[in-house]
């Protein structure tokens, strides 16, 4: 079999497994596939980190391979264990296991120190002096090559002297680095002398105070990798300029393995950002309410808003894995949810903005039980009984007063069939002082209930209700894009561009009583959308719900729209 290529290949995910496949076929049993998922704790992960996270875990499992969960925290200015924690929950919400393979780059501080005195005592590396204005102007541009540091010939007995001092703590931030001695003529900018290590004199949440000087992230993770005994160090693109470094540090280190790192394409979803930086910034200048705001692209906020993690697997098996950076629509993420959700929610009945019905025909005082269905496709998931009374919730825009031709919902003297109920018909409408409508006053006929001897009239509309007696009062938050346009990464303000009606709260909402003793399964509201109890109720006096996603793609117009544009 020849090496599998690029041109070999349909998919990014099909190129990957020809290189398993391959590596696979010549090594010995012990040699099985490892892969690592290697999040830096600085932030919390989102939809683009789901992605590597399924393909790491996933490949090892399809190969009978391992995976390992690294957190890179060689940047103590950045990191936070509570980061580190959320990390870990996501991780396993998601549905992956990393068993005993659990390990930090901070678990090997003093290898890489090792390596880099390595590499000093063989001549390929060095103390630098020059400040960092200085060093971005030897370093020269994509079209000029560099020049070489003055720096770059002390002798390896000045360079071991001043890293162990850097070591020891004598220096201040900034007044040294330990670069790479590779080709400063280089094409590519980062096989120019790299940084290996700079002096940092901060408190790392690991190692506290035992080092002041900490690798960089080219320099850790390919010896990370190798002391792992990672075969196959899957990344996404940005990392595709990196590689030679990556395989230049692992060819001059005396390391157990060599692994190799293969590129994909990163997720660049519609509609949001995921950079770190300006997720943060998000969250630092209150524009959302947390990390787990659910309207974030992180896992926790997916989490929050009732995004079910199958859904989330679901949706990163479809999209796959590709060579080429591309943006995928949100509608794509929504579906997924939506078919998950569309097989597993319960259905209930919630009116979102209730007006009053008063069915005047109907005895004071008497309430009948209606028989409704928990899933219209599923009999397994049973029945419930609906409290039916003389007073009833519907849906505001479900009446019209002066409604249109088409308009086959409730209107003056027009009927409605209620959902598992009655037909109704409108009688009188009641206002208030400024003319607006505050009660229906209906009458029922008897002969019609859903499921009797002469429940066949048809009518046109069916609604859905709740009873004025019985309903539990809720706050409903409907969650919508977080920006107006697909790309907000392209302007220059991405805050610009934010949506303002990326959230709607409504209160007073009135839902089944069965609700008020929902957990945290998700639930259909007939005709209206998927909904989640928030967090926010085990802390507040009643039901709080977010909308998961709605029952249709109402963006779905302005994407294409926006593709044709």
């Amino acid at each position: 079999m020849s090496k599998p290529t690029e041109s070999d290949t349909t998919t990014g995910l099909d190129f990957i497994r020809q290189i398993i496949v391959e590596y696979l076929k010549d090594a010995p049993k012990e040699k099985a596939l490892v892969t690592r998922f290697p999040p830096e704790p600085n932030g919390f992960l989102h939809i683009g980190h789901a992605k590597s996270i399924c393909l790491n875990f996933g490949v090892a499992s399809e190969y009978g391979g391992s995976c390992f969960l690294r957190f890179d925290d060689t940047n103590p200015l950045k990191e936070d264990q509570a980061f580190v924690d959320a990390i870990i929950e996501d991780v396993h919400w998601l549905g992956f296991d990393w068993e005993d393979r659990l390990t930090h780059a901070s678990d090997y501080y003093t290898k890489f120190y090792e390596c880099a005195v390595q590499l000093i005592s063989d001549n390929k590396a060095y103390v630098e002096s020059l400040s960092a204005d200085e060093i971005r102007e030897y370093r020269g541009t994509l079209t000029e090559s560099g020049k070489n540091s003055p720096d770059r010939d002390r002798s390896v007995e000045e360079n071991i002297d001043l890293f162990a001092r850097m070591r020891a703590g004598e220096f201040a931030e900034g007044e040294y680095i330990l670069r790479a001695k590779i080709d400063m003529a280089s094409p590519n900018m980062n096989m120019r002398d790299p940084t290996l290590y700079r002096i940092r004199k901060i408190t790392h949440q690991r190692t506290g105070d035992e080092w002041c000087i900490y690798p960089m992230y080219d320099f850790a993770h390919p010896i990370s990798d190798a002391l792992e005994g990672i075969t196959h160090s899957l990344c996404t693109l940005e990392f595709e300029d990196h590689r030679p470094l990556y395989d230049w540090v692992i060819a001059n280190l005396d390391v157990p393995a060599k692994p190799r790192q293969i590129e994909f394409s990163r997720l660049n979803l519609a509609y949001t950002v995921t950079s770190k930086r300006k997720l943060a910034l998000l969250v630092n200048d209150g524009h959302v309410s947390g990390w787990d705001d659910p309207r974030m692209p992180t896992i926790a906020g997916m989490r929050r808003r009732g995004y079910p993690p199958e859904a989330i697997r679901d949706f990163c098996a479809r999209i796959g894995i590709t060579k080429k950076d591309n943006v995928i629509q949100m509608g794509v993420l929504e579906n997924s949810v939506r078919e998950y959700l569309g097989e597993t929610a319960l259905r209930v009945m919630a009116v979102l903005r209730p007006l009053k019905v008063t069915i005047s025909n109907w005895p004071e005082g008497e309430v009948e039980l209606m028989t409704a269905k928990n899933h219209p496709n599923d009999p397994e998931m049973g029945e419930r009984k609906l409290p039916f009374g003389r007073t009833l919730y519907i849906e505001r825009d479900d009446f019209m007063e002066e409604a249109p031709r088409k308009f086959f919902r409730l209107k003056p003297d027009g009927e409605v069939r209620l959902r598992y109920g009655y037909i109704i018909k409108c009688e009188e409408i009641i206002k208030d002082a400024d003319g607006n409508v505050i009660e229906l006053l209906c009458t029922y006929d008897p002969e019609t209930r859903s499921g009797g001897a002469q429940s066949d009239r048809k009518v046109k509309g069916t609604i859905h209700w709740v009873s004025a007696e019985h309903s539990v009062s809720a706050e409903v938050r409907l969650y919508d894009r977080l920006f107006t346009e697909p790309s907000p990464d392209k302007g220059d303000d991405f805050l610009a561009v934010l949506n303002p009606a990326s959230l709607e709260v409504l209160k007073g909402c009135q839902v089944e009583p069965q609700l008020a003793n929902l957990s945290d399964a998700s639930v259909q509201f007939e005709r209206t959308g998927y909904f989640v109890t928030d967090a926010d109720s085990s802390t507040s006096n009643g039901l709080i719900f977010n909308r998961v996603v709605s029952l249709r793609d109402s963006w779905a117009k302005i994407e294409r729209a926006n593709t044709q544009n």
